[in-house]
């Protein structure tokens, strides 16, 4: 079945601005023929989805866009991360395998069936996880050859209470976590955040950050930090409405574009 948009969406900024916000988990938007290779009923399906997508959070970076002083450019996914999730290693390299939830899930959030787990993944790899990965790849190496750097502003929320998918989920979960990487998070880009957010926690209970793998570790003109909002602080959880605290977030992130710009 024919998408009715593509995938995902590069929304241009200002020419002049390096920082690119990455919202990779916003979006409910399952296809019809991957939703067949999925087991569980739509009530369930729908009850999955109010639990793995960062609700909202593409309007909270297109309001900090309208926001900012100097307009960033924005990388949107605009397909559920039950499709594929474009974060995660294609291979084995990737911990999260170790709960059906590499780049292709085969299990929910709460450790349940989602796919068999005999599913080959390849094909939606292929479909959909390495056409992202390389528009992601253009996107920033456009911004090095223009600007001559490039900033990734990751984009993500998650709840407040662990769910049993979370390795790490025993740490502290404060209002906003910084995930960070030794390579691409420089002190500055960090000290940015926190002055932009305030009281601010560091890689718990998630840590690291995207960088497309042609950078990855490579090249110290990209960096890139991960924005992890606690879901209470602007919504009604799991998978209600946003409320009055997306507005003060989104002038929070704008004020970290502005700095960054």
């Amino acid at each position: 079945m024919p998408l009715a948009a593509p995938p995902f969406a590069f929304l241009p900024g200002a020419a002049a601005s390096p920082v690119i916000l990455h919202v990779p988990h916003s979006a409910r938007e399952i296809p019809a023929d991957v939703r067949a290779g999925i087991v569980l009923d739509d009530r369930a399906l729908e009850r999955e989805l109010d639990h793995i997508v960062d609700a909202h959070t593409s309007e909270l970076a297109a309001e900090a866009a309208r926001s900012a002083r100097v307009v960033p450019w924005r990388f949107v996914n605009r397909l559920s991360r039950l499709v594929v999730d474009p974060e995660r290693f294609p291979d084995e390299r990737e911990e999260m395998l170790a709960v059906g939830m590499g780049a292709v899930y085969t299990r929910t959030t709460h450790r349940e069936e989602l796919r068999p787990a005999e599913t080959d993944p390849q094909p939606l790899i292929a479909r959909y996880f390495r056409p992202y990965a390389r528009a992601m790849t253009e996107a920033v190496a456009q911004r090095l050859a223009v600007v001559g750097r490039a900033v990734i502003i990751d984009v993500h929320s998650y709840p407040s209470a662990p769910l049993p998918y979370e390795l790490h989920g025993e740490g502290p979960r404060p209002a906003v976590c910084l995930g960070t990487d030794p390579f691409h998070t420089p002190p500055g880009l960090v000290a940015a955040a926190r002055e932009a957010f305030g009281d601010v926690g560091m890689d718990s209970p998630f840590s690291g950050t995207y960088v497309p793998l042609e950078f990855y570790g490579r090249d110290p003109r990209v960096s890139a930090l991960m924005v992890e909002i606690r879901r209470d602080t602007y919504m009604t959880e799991p998978g209600g409405p946003a409320g009055p605290g997306i507005h003060t977030l989104a002038r929070a992130l704008a004020a970290l574009v502005d700095a960054l710009d």
